[in-house]
């Protein structure tokens, strides 16, 4: 089974940032050398330390029952109540003295005095004793003197008496005092992703403001003068924003709040303007290459730091990482599959553990086996669609990032680590699911 390459070996020296941000200008004239992929995430995870090391004793954020699914949980929840308060019947029935009906039976029943209803809700003012019953409600408090409650199944009404026709056994259907939650227990451990039962719960418990991470603030610029606005028809020579659309719906997914999302020309000045956002991350899509309007690298080591540009991984070797501030900036290329692939590998995993949450990947992993050799160049990690046909693992594409449909076609993706030469026929993997 294949490991998943982010578990790497990380190099003492991940990364070496150079002093003269024009020394990092490599337009028109390619990647003289490149980060390993080992490197490139030494040099993020290490960032993330040290950004964990600022952010420590962050208050965190206050949100109401409603708005609290999905979010991670920033304290321990400790219960101040015992749940449920009260004995309480479980059944629609009657409470009674257990004693009362022993020995009852269809042939040797006993006849209970009915002396009133008990409701949710409600209590009942009086007790039971002896051979008096009361007529109680699913969820209402047990009547004092009571200790059981007959099913109203194990009961029939015979020239106006109430008569019971089994026995019942002290305690049952009876909800106990605490028998959910004892007051003083905690709940819910700081750094769990609430799910809806999770805020059924802190209903229960009286607690409507709930203490969660903040989530991440994400920037998103995509840049090009050939793009036209999300969703837009070609148009001669141009065509729509696929990456926004797609960088929006993951940074959602992986918990980040998306505080700004423009498209940016490519012009040195015009993204200049937009690298102080103030946010905790940064994705500029686009003009991470080498090519003459490539700005993004060349502005970033400008204002701030370029710590990685070019890394041994296909597709998404222009992906750079550095930062601004207080700000991560990851540089993702603008070829659609590129970007995922660096987004994935990078910005993902920095969103992720900002918010609080795990560092894996949110792709659930099933194990297949490869239909067929697939080749790929040592030393680079190799990102491949691949489709399922049950257990047989199908490759679609290494290269061709450009290509969107290949990963809307794919059922998932797998990782070829940098120290193999590709994956053989017959051979077992582990394959990350996109749904």
């Amino acid at each position: 089974m294949l490991q998943h390459a982010i578990a790497l070996a990380k190099p003492e020296n991940p990364a070496v940032t150079a002093t003269d941000p024009s020394s990092r200008d490599v337009r028109m004239r390619g990647f003289q050398q490149r980060s390993s992929f080992a490197a490139a995430l030494a040099w993020l995870d290490a960032w993330l330390d040290g950004s964990a090391t600022r952010h420590a004793g962050q208050t965190p954020q206050l949100v109401d029952l409603a708005q609290c699914v999905g979010r991670i949980l920033a304290t321990d929840v400790v219960s101040s109540y015992d749940v449920p308060q009260f004995a309480k019947a479980m059944m629609d029935g009657y409470a009674v003295q257990a004693a009362a009906v022993a020995g009852a039976a269809a042939a040797a029943w006993r006849v209970l005095e009915e002396i009133g209803v008990c409701l949710p809700g409600s209590g009942f003012d009086g007790a039971v004793a002896g051979q008096s019953a009361v007529r109680i409600m699913t969820g209402a408090p047990l009547p004092p003197g009571a200790d059981a409650v007959l099913p109203v199944e194990q009961t029939r009404r015979e020239e106006g008496r109430l008569l019971a026709v089994a026995s019942v056994a002290a305690g049952k259907h009876v909800g106990r005092v605490g028998e959910d939650i004892v007051a003083g227990e905690t709940v819910l451990r700081r750094g769990r992703r609430l799910r809806p039962q999770d805020a059924g719960l802190l209903s229960s418990l009286g607690v409507a403001d709930i203490p969660v991470v903040p989530a991440p603030q994400v920037a998103i610029c995509v840049t090009g003068d050939e793009l036209l606005p999300m969703g837009a028809p070609p148009r001669g020579y141009r065509f729509a924003d696929s990456n926004g659309p797609m960088l929006r719906g993951l940074v959602e997914r992986d918990g980040g709040r998306v505080v700004l999302q423009c498209q940016a020309r490519d012009d040195r000045e015009a993204l200049r303007a937009v690298m102080h956002t103030g946010a905790d991350v940064l994705l500029v899509t686009g003009g991470s290459s080498v090519g003459q309007e490539d700005h993004a690298p060349v502005v970033l080591a400008e204002e701030g730091e370029l710590a990685i540009h070019g890394i041994e991984m296909r597709p998404g070797r222009p992906t750079g990482l550095g930062c601004l501030r207080e700000t991560l900036v990851v540089l993702l290329p603008g070829n659609p599959i590129s970007c995922l692939c660096g987004y994935d590998f990078f910005a993902g995993r920095a969103i992720r553990r900002l918010g609080g949450r795990p560092l894996a990947w949110p792709y659930r992993a099933v194990a297949g086996t490869m239909a067929r050799d697939l080749p790929s160049q040592p030393g680079r990690v190799e990102y491949a669609r691949v489709a399922l046909d049950g257990v047989r693992v199908e490759p679609l594409a290494i290269s061709g990032s450009s290509l969107l449909s290949t990963a809307t076609r794919a059922d998932g993706f797998l990782v070829v680590p940098a120290e193999r030469a590709g994956l053989a026929a017959g051979e077992e993997v582990e394959v990350w699911l996109y749904d």
